[in-house]
């Protein structure tokens, strides 16, 4: 008889990312990935990569410190845009900020 397991650790969701103020380690805005959030993305996530503003950023991961761009229009067969992933500083941020 084959028993699967499956892993007891806690594993860091969207959703529990989405009560605090900072952004998540990792998010991205394919709809198919796991780190999608369509309220995060609804909300409006700035991306800082090393210093200079970035809009057409696809994915990114804080602590791995990188970020994934779409290569120009180029697509794949499933069309998809094919992606270039650049490393380097990465901060996320909210567009949104509460002025008060």
């Amino acid at each position: 008889m084959i028993v699967f397991y499956q892993s007891q650790q806690p594993r860091a969701t969207p959703e529990s990312s989405a009560m605090t103020d900072s952004p998540p380690d990792r998010l991205s805005t394919n709809p198919n990935s796991p780190y999608h959030d369509a309220d995060l993305l609804a909300r409006g996530i700035g991306i800082r990569f090393k210093g200079v503003e970035k809009t057409n950023v696809e994915e990114y991961c804080v602590s791995e410190g990188w970020i994934r761009v779409a290569a120009g229009t180029a697509k794949d067969r499933f069309g998809n845009p094919l992606t270039i992933k650049l490393n380097g500083p990465v901060e996320p941020y909210f567009q949104d900020k509460k002025e008060g």
